[in-house]
């Protein structure tokens, strides 16, 4: 039994998706996403006009004589969202912790899905797959994937994402699009991304909180990895020291963008302290120019 705390927080989401989705988001979804597949139905003997594009080699030299493959488009998706549960991403210095803002986006992604028929999967992994929602349609479905987003207590902290991309990988059968929403902390998982980016549209979504770029003056203080659990007391009134540990961010930082970039993979970035509609839209409409 959900406490009324947990059905106003599911709600609040509920109704500030359906009207993003409803005023911002209504026909960029399908139009960005419309068609990326095409389901293979059969082959026949080869007209004049056919496309050659469209031959099937294997058969036309079987048989003697030319035959093209016919397909038809895939016009019911699945979008899969893969959650970062690890530790990290229980951390937030702001307005919100990472996962609150987590449950927000998937909830926008969710009743896209929803609005366009499109049928909705959910991981939740940290070192381990913690939670696997398969693929399903419906407007109970979509409110029980936020409340896990939100909710769900994983039993580990550490981050295997490597081991999540070849788990979702066994499990679909079928052709997704992957929305990956985590901090892209935990390095190891760039070639399995790579694969999976080869097959389906990927789309890593990389939320974290300033104070992981950033560090303010403020003396001696404790720093604790969430996963590790390992300590660190440094003195941040220490220029020097500021100065080194926000290079060393920023370089991890553009070193992830750069993976992505490198790899043909769109990544949209949102901070804990600003509203994540505006990075939502440019990706859309990025898309869109790129499609026309």
């Amino acid at each position: 039994m959900l406490s009324e705390e947990v059905i106003r927080k599911i709600r609040k989401i509920e109704i500030r998706s359906r009207r993003t989705v409803t005023d911002v988001f209504a026909g960029e979804y399908k139009s960005v996403f419309k068609g990326k597949g095409m389901e293979f139905l059969e082959v026949r003997e080869y007209f004049p006009g056919d496309d050659i594009r469209t031959i099937d080699w294997n058969v036309t030299a079987r048989t003697g004589t030319p035959y093209v493959k016919k397909f038809a488009e895939e016009r019911e998706l699945t979008l899969m969202i893969l959650l970062d549960a690890s530790a990290s991403f229980d951390f937030g210095t702001k307005s919100r912790i990472k996962r609150e803002l987590a449950a927000e986006i998937g909830g926008v992604l969710a009743f896209c899905s929803l609005r366009n028929n499109d049928k909705l999967s959910l991981a939740v992994f940290t070192d381990k797959i913690e939670k696997f929602i398969p693929p399903a349609k419906g407007t109970s479905h979509v409110l029980t994937t936020i409340k896990e987003i939100l909710y769900f207590k994983p039993e580990n902290k550490k981050t295997d994402m490597k081991l999540a991309l070849e788990y979702i990988s066994r499990v679909m059968a079928k052709r997704f699009i992957l929305f990956i929403i985590s901090d892209f902390l935990t390095p190891g998982y760039e070639q399995a991304l790579k694969i999976v980016s080869k097959k389906q549209d990927v789309v890593p979504i990389r939320i974290l909180d300033p104070l992981e770029i950033e560090l303010p003056s403020a003396g001696v203080i404790e720093l604790e990895d969430p996963e590790s659990m390992q300590t660190t007391v440094v003195d941040t009134s220490d220029s020097q020291f500021r100065k080194n540990f926000i290079l060393k961010r920023k370089e991890k930082y553009e070193e992830v963008r750069s993976f992505f970039k490198n790899s043909g993979i769109d990544c949209i970035d949102i901070r804990t302290n600003e509203d994540y509609i505006k990075p939502l839209i440019k990706f859309f409409a990025m898309r869109a120019r790129r499609m026309r």
